[in-house]
């Protein structure tokens, strides 16, 4: 802690040298040195004051900051903000940090779960349109139900290949079955039906 308010000091009339604004000078004043940890430089203001914080993250001023710290240091230094001035309310901080990560990675791994669901199910809808629109003779029953007999099964692969069946699948299943039934001319009840016994859910 001294060895951080040491540097801070040093550093101090730099900055104050190169920042105009009440607003900014108010902060520099009243935030605390924390701890530099590893390249990272934390400063907290009293709770009461937290609101001063955006003059010192502001761009301008972070970045003459972390430039007066580099050449005080000589490292690559980071500069942080936080409420709080002692070293248990950095250790909340770095709790909330890693809250914060923790949602955003399981956040990231629904997205790209829910991506590769609709891609997978986008493509068997995409094939039962080509598939269609390849069919001959669209008129005759007998075709249509050979494209029905090739379509159900394209959806069965799909369906017992389906990782989880949470609603984005559900509705992306019943998407192709919808598609399949306007296709063949059946109710798309039936088509369900056929495909779910085929699939062995029914």
């Amino acid at each position: 802690m001294a060895e951080v308010a040491e540097i801070w000091a040093k550093v101090l009339p730099t900055v104050k040298q190169g920042v105009t604004g009440v607003g900014v000078w108010a902060a520099l004043n009243s935030c605390k040195p924390i701890v530099l940890e590893g390249t990272t430089f934390v400063v907290g203001l009293p709770h009461e004051e937290s609101e001063l914080s955006g003059h010192l993250k502001l761009a301008s001023t972070k970045r003459l900051i972390e430039q007066s710290l580099n050449k005080e240091l000589d490292l690559h230094i980071q500069f942080r903000v936080i409420e709080g001035t002692t070293l248990e309310d950095w250790g909340l901080e770095k709790r909330r940090d890693a809250e914060k990560q923790r949602l955003n990675e399981q956040s990231m791994a629904k997205l790209r779960a829910e991506l590769v669901a609709r891609s997978s199910w986008d493509q068997v809808y995409e094939q039962l349109s080509r598939k269609y629109a390849a069919v001959a003779n669209k008129s005759l029953p007998q075709n249509r139900a050979r494209f029905f007999e090739e379509g159900v099964e394209m959806v069965v692969i799909a369906r017992k290949n389906q990782a989880n069946f949470d609603d984005l699948q559900e509705r992306n299943f019943a998407r192709c079955i919808e598609r399949l039934a306007q296709y063949s001319e059946i109710p798309s009840s039936i088509v369900a039906r056929e495909v779910l016994q085929r699939a062995g859910e029914l």
